[in-house]
Order: structure tokens, then C-alpha cells, then sequence
């Protein structure tokens, strides 16, 4: 069964367009599109139609931490401190509260005005670091809340291997996220069987940053991704905090940004997000490469992370879009 519907004016791919027909299958989906119509018997839509919202950076258990954290306590507080909460929090969490925070994240973006999201999900495992009996068990909770909610998700398992640049041993806080090549593809490869075919779900991956990735990780989970599918979008942390960039300058004598732009084939598959601290050079190579400059502006504000070089990246006709990230506001 198709609903149809009329706007005197709607933002449609090439522009604004008036006496627009939006016809809509019996899934929900927009079937077809149409400008200069006659409404005909289309129920009318008052007021100018937009477009769904991408919400391109979501950490969706965060939502239940607003009010414990991103609120200055001293003057110690600030990116670091806050990870550090971010931690002692995530200790306590189990699949179902998994799934109900998500859903009701995901009910709040619909209201929004968001109507997919790109979920950078790295808590896998339960609270020792021991694997669930089904790796995918913290995904699959994910997805299955975007499916009862309606929302589309693009799922991104991170992979998250070492503390710091350099290979750095991880810390307890962070037993629940880590994984190395094998590990995070086996949870991909779960999802893609699972969603095979389905126009709501797509499987991609997240190497989390360049502190958490050493570059013969990278380079693996890269190469199996691309075996897999090799359209299947990447998204990276990168380049957050000027403290990031000091300790990617001492470990390879390279910023982030100019690392990975070095030592990776970026493309439009890739999301850079946070890429907050970047030189000149930086901006036009990121703007060249065709990736999207992910800017999450609630979070980045709060943690104080610095202001991105916005006028220059479009001057260079670079793609940029906007995540809600840990979702406080």
C-alpha cells in the first residue's frame, strides 16, 4: 500500500523544489519523489520538508552517563578525567541495559529529526574482558534496539587493541573494548550473515584512533573489511586533543591526520572523527582525499577539544557531517 504526501516546498538532492509529491511504500521507505506535481488526493505536509537527519557518531550507552560527567568539577577535569568516568561507568552495564539505552537514545534522535545513525560501538565483552558466549552478543543488542525503534543504523565494531601509541598495554577500564584482527572481524562477519539484504542495517568497522590501533592492526582490519565488502564505510577517532598529537608526534614524528593520510588508502569510505587539531596541510590533504570530517560539536565544546579549521576544509571542498557522540545534549 503507498501514502502519498504533498509539500509546497521540500530540499530535495538537486535543491529546493515546490509542489512536491512523496510517495511511501507499505515498508515506511520512500518509494519516489516527485517536484512540480498536482497534489491530487496526497495528504499536505505544512510547512517546508528537509531531509532525515545522518547522525554520523554515536556511542549509544553514553547517553546514560549525562550528568556524570562533561561538568567541570576543578580545574583537573577535562578530556582525560572524563575517559576516566567513562570507565568507572561502563563497569556495570549488561546486554539489556545495552539495549534499553540504546533504544531510548535512538526514540530521542526519531524526535530529533535523525533517521540513521552511524553507531562506533566498542563495548564488547562483559565486565572481566571475557568474551560473551557470542562475541556479536553487545552488537547484536545494538541493532536489535535501532530495528524496534525504526531508526536505519550503520554499525561500526571498533576494534581497540593497545592503551597508547606504541603499543602500549591497556589499562583495566579498557577490558571490555579490546580485541585484536581475528576477534573483530568474527563479530562482522556475525552481523553481516545476520543483515544480509536488509536496506535498514549496514556493517562497517572502526579502528578507534591511532593510540589504540597499532599500524599492522590498521592495516589488517582494513584488508578484511575491504575483503568482505569493499564499499563498507570506515571511521576512525583521530586528532581529538592537542596532547594526542604531541604523543602521535613522539611515537612516529608525524601528526595524526598526516600519519594516516600517509600510510592508508583514505577515501571516501572514511569518516575522520574529531579531526579538531589539523595544519594547513592537513586540511587540503583531508579535503582531497574525499573522507568526511565527522564534528560532533556538543562533546568537542564540552571536553574543550579546540575549534576545527571549518572555512578553509569547505574552502577546500571538503565533506564534513555531525554526530551527537556521547549524547549529553
Amino acid at each position: 500500500m503507498t501514502t502519498r504526501y504533498f509539500a509546497d516546498a521540500a530540499l530535495l538532492a538537486d535543491g529546493w523544489a515546490e509542489n512536491v509529491l512523496i510517495e511511501v511504500d507499505g515498508r515506511g521507505d520512500i518509494a519516489r519523489v516527485s517536484a512540480r506535481a498536482e497534489r491530487g488526493d496526497a495528504e499536505p505536509i505544512a510547512g517546508v520538508v528537509l531531509p532525515g537527519m545522518a547522525n554520523l557518531h554515536s556511542h549509544a550507552f553514553q547517553r546514560a552517563m549525562a550528568g556524570l560527567a562533561e561538568t567541570a568539577a576543578g580545574p583537573g577535569d577535562d578530556f582525560w578525567s572524563w575517559r576516566e568516568q567513562m570507565y568507572r561507568f561502563v563497569r556495570v552495564l549488561d546486554p539489556a541495559q545495552v539495549e534499553a539505552v540504546a533504544a531510548q537514545l535512538y526514540v530521542e534522535m526519531l524526535k530529533a529529526g535523525y533517521t540513521c545513525v552511524a553507531e562506533f560501538h566498542y563495548l564488547h565483552h562483559q565486565p572481566d574482558g571475557t568474551p560473551y558466549a557470542d562475541r556479536a552478543e553487545l552488537s547484536r543488542r545494538v541493532i536489535a534496539a535501532a530495528k524496534a525503534t525504526g531508526i536505519g543504523i550503520a554499525h561500526l565494531p571498533v576494534l581497540y587493541n593497545t592503551g597508547g601509541f606504541g603499543g602500549q598495554k591497556a589499562g583495566d577500564g579498557q577490558r571490555r573494548f579490546l580485541n585484536d584482527v581475528d576477534g573483530i572481524l568474527d563479530i562482522i562477519g556475525r552481523l553481516r550473515a545476520d543483515h544480509d539484504g536488509d536496506p535498514d542495517v549496514r556493517i562497517g568497522v572502526a579502528p578507534h584512533s591511532l593510540r589504540a590501533v597499532p599500524p599492522e592492526l590498521l592495516a589488517g582490519v582494513v584488508a578484511g573489511m575491504t575483503a568482505a565488502d569493499p564499499a563498507a564505510p570506515i571511521h576512525i577517532h583521530i586528532a581529538e586533543q592537542v596532547k594526542e598529537v604531541e604523543q602521535c608526534l613522539a611515537w612516529s614524528g608525524a601528526r595524526p591526520v598526516e600519519w594516516l593520510l600517509g600510510h592508508a588508502a583514505v577515501d571516501d569510505r572514511w569518516c575522520l572523527v574529531h579531526a579538531t587539531h589539523l595544519t594547513e596541510a592537513e586540511t587540503g590533504g583531508l579535503a582531497a582525499s574525499g573522507a568526511v570530517a565527522g564534528l560532533c560539536p556538543t562533546t568537542e565544546a564540552n571536553l574543550g577539544d579546540g575549534l576545527f579549521p571549518l572555512a578553509p576544509y569547505l574552502a577546500a571542498g571538503g565533506a564534513l557531517g555531525i554526530g551527537s557522540d556521547s549524547h549529553i545534549s
